[in-house]
């Protein structure tokens, strides 16, 4: 619905190797590390100035303010958290989204409209992509999504402008020659641009402005929404297993500093544990789709018995057959993690049982960035993300769950944001008790 039709995500063949191809450089490790101060900075500002816009410290407000005890939707702040570090390390904006002083801001704005309050797919909206004559008929949901979509277009347009005049005002500079590894450490919608105009790359070979374009939405969905889905389902974990939480922060506090760098973040351990578990317990998306290229039969691992009562030891596909593919329940089987596959234990990536150490993942054994050549490009970008929030609020504060755990549900479809289930009128949600962590003193 909101990732546009030429994107990396949804484009294929030798369309989709070229953007890959294009797009790569900007998601790799040395340009995720240059990004990692945008991470810190957003979850904890240490300048006094910047105090308003840093969610560690929005957070300590409120709990000074609650007699050292606050109840916080967590939701809340990482959502807004994540689109300021989505708008800087992508775009070179500061949208000063956790800023509370009420000013509007457009983008800001259409962001919200799309990502703030998913509804449950409606029975209407499943026919509008199958009956096209029903988008001249489209109901309020959709209209809000194209305006937003419009808007975001509309700005997305004029950053592209902006920033290929940017560069070429740097090659009149220098001598007019560009490579795609001439990237210095920029938002990575200036890398993608500078890359795409690199001088060796041939006409064929580059984006069009369209598909440039295109790449925006995709860069919102994977450094906000599912960055702000894995870092809340890890906070509720957490509440759910306060031996774990301990630990985990103990870990965290072993490291003196409060701006650690992308390798020693990498460097702690049970971090890596905690989440890799939250990704595999608690995955962001839940399924992909794919469509077959051509006639194909899949074989199954175990046969499956059909409305018939035969048993079926292979899928026969046609082309153009549309596949749903599950992420959630490779992640949930016992037959792959054991009987404990249900429960949240980071210790189970000491040793991993046969089965789950096959499993195909870009990254740590699980699907949640998927695999093969559609993986998600930038997997490491998000895994340092959600390391950094974690490592600044678990180091700061203690969570406890501020409902009963069985109150709290998944809603969506494609994402599973917590919710209530005795508000889901209310959208998404996790409200939790924070309270300050407090050193024991040495004897």
């Amino acid at each position: 619905m909101f990732c546009a039709r030429k994107s990396v995500i949804v484009s294929e063949g030798a369309k989709h190797r070229g953007q890959r191809s294009i797009m790569s450089p900007a998601f790799g490790s040395s340009q995720i590390r240059d990004l990692m101060h945008i991470f810190v900075q957003k979850s904890a500002e240490t300048q006094r100035i910047d105090r308003q816009l840093q969610l560690r410290n929005i957070w300590a407000d409120e709990v000074s303010k609650s007699d050292g005890c606050a109840r916080i939707n967590a939701m809340d702040g990482l959502q807004k958290l994540t689109l300021d570090v989505i708008s800087l390390a992508g775009f070179g904006l500061d949208l000063k989204a956790l800023n509370n002083n009420g000013e509007p801001n457009e983008i800001d704005e259409a962001f919200c409209e799309i990502f703030s309050a998913v509804p449950p797919v409606k029975l209407y909206r499943v026919m509008m992509d199958w009956l096209p004559f029903l988008d001249f008929f489209p109901d309020e949901r959709t209209k809000k999504i194209r305006h937003a979509r419009s808007v975001i277009r509309r700005i997305g347009t004029d950053l592209i402008r902006e920033k290929k005049a940017a560069i070429q005002r740097e090659l009149d500079i220098g001598d007019g020659a560009l490579g795609k590894e001439d990237l210095p450490g920029k938002d990575l919608l200036t890398l993608l641009i500078k890359a795409n105009m690199a001088t060796n790359l041939t006409k064929n070979q580059r984006l069009t402005d369209e598909e440039v374009l295109s790449q925006i939405p995709t860069f919102l969905v994977a450094g906000h929404e599912s960055t702000t889905i894995t870092t809340a389902w890890c906070l509720f974990a957490l509440t759910q297993n306060p031996r774990i939480q301990q630990k985990l922060r103990e870990e965290l506090l072993s490291l003196q500093t409060d701006s650690p760098t992308m390798d020693e973040l990498a460097s702690l351990p049970y971090l890596d544990r905690v989440v890799r578990e939250t990704l595999r317990l608690y995955t962001p998306v839940v399924f992909t789709l794919r469509a077959a290229a051509e006639d194909d039969v899949i074989p199954l691992s175990e046969p499956v018995i059909d409305r018939n009562g035969k048993a079926q030891h292979e899928i026969r596909i046609a082309a153009g057959n549309r596949v749903i593919v599950s992420i959630l329940e490779p992640h949930h089987s016992k037959a792959i993690w054991g009987d404990d596959a249900l429960e949240f234990r980071p210790e189970r990536w000491d040793n991993l049982p046969e089965e789950a150490a096959r499993m195909p993942g870009i990254w740590g054994n699980v699907l949640a960035f998927a695999a093969g050549a559609h993986s998600c490009i930038g997997y490491r970008f998000a895994i340092a993300e959600i390391k950094a929030v974690l490592f600044t609020l678990v180091r700061e504060f203690v969570f406890e769950l501020g409902v009963a755990p069985e109150d709290v549900t998944a809603v969506g479809m494609l994402t599973q944001r917590p919710a209530l289930k005795s508000e889901l009128e209310v959208g998404p949600q996790l409200p939790l008790l924070v309270r300050p962590y407090v050193h024991p003193v040495s004897s």
